[in-house]
């Protein structure tokens, strides 16, 4: 187990605004003067220095032979709410390391643990998730949709648009470049487009449980990606329960389950 530096923030109004703009609201359905679900992922941004950034936007690392990254999957339990405009403190520790050999080749799989405190009482606590693979050897075709996702009741479609990619790296300080750059995409990690960042599918996830459960008081979610989704392609955001727990699922332009995650109330 490795720990790393402690890391300091500030839960500004400003998140919780520019979130709602990003997700098109006027009158969001979060609880006014805290902190909205999932918003602490814009929060701490990266600090490297430009000239420390890897070919990918992401900070340099060693060559271990697997430059392709994803944020694979996370469980966060919400624990207390931040108010806008305390102090946040946010202690990371590296938990787990397993390398595996997949059908594409070698993955690593690294376990992050993140616990927000204000003024010593922990508020989020999240296990995070993050892949590492070989290099692409050419155009990666999406894989076919063996058995088609079931549409929930309460569903919307989504346009992944350039744009809310564009606006979702810039709120959260991300320059990989999957998420921006078409020819990367494409011609160095083998996308057959740009690639819609998992936290922002995670977060339209959450924001389509909040729609039909305004102010809810969320206190666990979890999600796991399971296919990329590629950008200018509709996005289907559904949620199934028979109460205020349930499940949630992105289905992408094929019909397969992008993501499923799951949502847990008081």
């Amino acid at each position: 187990m490795s720990t790393l530096p402690v890391a300091l923030d500030l839960a500004a109004a400003r998140h919780a605004r520019l979130l709602a703009a990003l997700l098109d609201h006027d009158d969001p359905p979060w609880a006014s003067g805290v902190l909205p679900p999932l918003a602490h992922w814009l929060m701490f941004p990266p600090d490297t220095r430009q000239s420390e950034l890897g070919a990918d936007g992401h900070p340099r690392r060693a060559d271990d032979g697997l430059p392709r990254r994803m944020w694979a999957g996370s469980r966060i339990c919400f624990l207390a709410p931040i108010p806008l405009g305390s102090v946040v403190e946010r202690r990371t520790e590296q938990v787990a390391v397993e390398d595996k050999q997949g059908r594409s080749g070698r993955i690593r799989f690294t376990t992050l643990r993140h616990r927000l405190s204000v003024n010593g009482t922990v508020c989020i606590e999240e296990k995070q998730d993050i892949v590492h693979r070989e290099a692409a050897d050419g155009t990666m075709a999406l894989p076919a949709v063996d058995v088609p996702a079931s549409v929930p009741a309460l569903a919307r479609t989504v346009m992944t648009d350039p744009a809310l990619l564009f606006r979702y790296s810039a709120l959260t300080f991300n320059a990989h470049r999957i998420h921006y750059d078409l020819p990367y995409a494409r011609d160095v990690e083998g996308y057959p487009g740009l690639v819609v960042h998992g936290p922002l599918i995670a977060t339209l996830l959450i924001d389509q449980y909040l729609r039909h459960h305004p102010k809810a008081p969320i206190t666990a979610f979890r999600f796991r990606a399971r296919r990329p989704v590629i950008s200018g392609t509709p996005l289907i955001l559904g949620f199934s329960g028979a109460t205020h727990d349930g499940a949630l699922t992105a289905i992408d332009c094929m019909g397969g389950a992008a993501m499923e995650a799951m949502v847990e109330t008081a």
